[in-house]
């Protein structure tokens, strides 16, 4: 049994070619050594093979890889004329039916024979929701309406009346295929008439026109997952548009956009809310109540001395990590409230306080 020959050799390529000069490679050696071009030479057919071989090998980067390191060894499992080679033809050959070229040489089991279009999927949807921040706090279910295309009821989406069939594309024949004949290769399109579909309608229904579709709005459910950010895109599958000819539904997807809140600023996972305190709290310490952004209220301690500005931390009770276990954390700042108007005996306890201050506050309230 004769050797196998070195792949890069087959196609007349460095081993470096860049993917482009091995599709340019392998297309020059297929159209000379088609069958269809050398019909009853059994050296030409051989060679197509060794040809086609060289370049399913070589067009994928793992077997490459793999072929490179190893040799045909390597690749034993994916050596062989497999039909595998043939998924970017239409790449390679341009609009040419790949099942006509190949019909003649492999028979008709191939691909070949009348081949009608598939019907087309629908479009898919984006909505754009907006919730509250509370709502990305939290699982959450609202309920959107939707318009969107869909079978019309009266004639089942058939596009055809009512009592009424769809006719054979005379144009076609029902094959939905058009074909012409340039040189060796057997060029195929969609037929115009009928679309690819092999069928006319002849008697249009009313209600849609004949497109077999009807806007309606549809009311659908969305689940909005915990720790979503504006931006996040919820994916729903199969409730996008309707495609014409029971070719299957488009996709929904819900754009989410979060609502400024006016109490929290949102920081990734954490949130933040700022609380006034008195200057006497703030002095002497306590405990205060602050809002969350579930609802509740959380106890917080202020400790002795606390200073404007300062930012403190409740663990846990921030925003939830999407897809994961846990939760951001509330920071809290505080402002120390100073009023505006102050009764007389306000002043007076102040000047006295002043007084007992002044190392810390300097010239005492009053003072000269």
């Amino acid at each position: 049994m004769a050797a196998k020959r070195d792949y890069y050799e087959i196609l007349g390529i460095q081993k470096n070619a860049s993917e482009e000069e091995i599709k340019q490679a392998y297309r020059k050696l297929a159209l000379k050594y088609h069958p269809d071009r050398n019909k009853g030479n059994p050296e030409a057919e051989d060679k197509f093979k060794e040809a086609t071989e060289a370049y399913e090998i070589l067009r994928d980067p793992k077997k490459r890889a793999s072929y490179d390191k190893f040799g045909h060894e390597g690749v034993a499992g994916f050596e062989g004329f497999g039909r595998g080679a043939y998924t970017d033809f239409a790449d390679i050959f341009g609009d040419f039916d790949l099942g006509d070229i190949f019909e003649g040489f492999f028979g008709a089991g191939f691909g070949g024979g009348a081949r009608q279009k598939r019907p087309r999927r629908g479009s898919d949807i984006q909505y754009d929701l907006t919730i509250d921040l509370e709502d990305a706090a939290q699982v959450k279910e609202v309920q959107i309406e939707v318009p969107r295309s869909e079978s019309c009821a009266a004639c089942g989406g058939s596009g055809s009346a009512a009592g009424t069939k769809l006719s054979v594309c005379p144009l076609c024949n029902g094959t939905g295929q058009i074909r012409q004949t340039q040189g060796f290769f057997s060029i195929s399109q969609s037929c115009y008439k009928c679309k690819g579909t092999g069928k006319i309608i002849t008697n249009p229904c009313r209600t849609c026109g004949g497109s077999g579709l009807t806007m309606k709005k549809r009311k659908i459910t969305v689940k909005i997952p915990a720790g979503v950010e504006s931006g996040s895109r919820l994916k729903i599958s199969g409730e996008g548009e309707q495609g014409p000819n029971d070719g299957g539904r488009g996709d929904l997807y819900v754009m989410i956009h979060i609502r400024k809140h006016p109490v929290f600023e949102r920081h990734g996972n954490d949130i933040l809310n700022v609380v006034d305190l008195s200057f006497p709290l703030a002095c002497l310490g306590g405990e205060i109540e602050v809002p969350t952004i579930l609802g509740k209220k959380a106890k917080m301690k202020i400790p002795p001395g606390t200073e404007n500005g300062h930012i403190f931390r409740l663990k846990g009770n921030g925003i939830p990590y999407l897809g994961s276990y846990g939760r951001g954390d509330q920071l809290v700042k505080v402002n120390i409230y100073v009023p505006k108007k102050l009764t007389p005996r306000q002043k007076e306890l102040l000047a006295e306080f002043a007084k007992l201050d002044t190392e810390n506050m300097g010239t005492p309230y009053g003072g000269n």
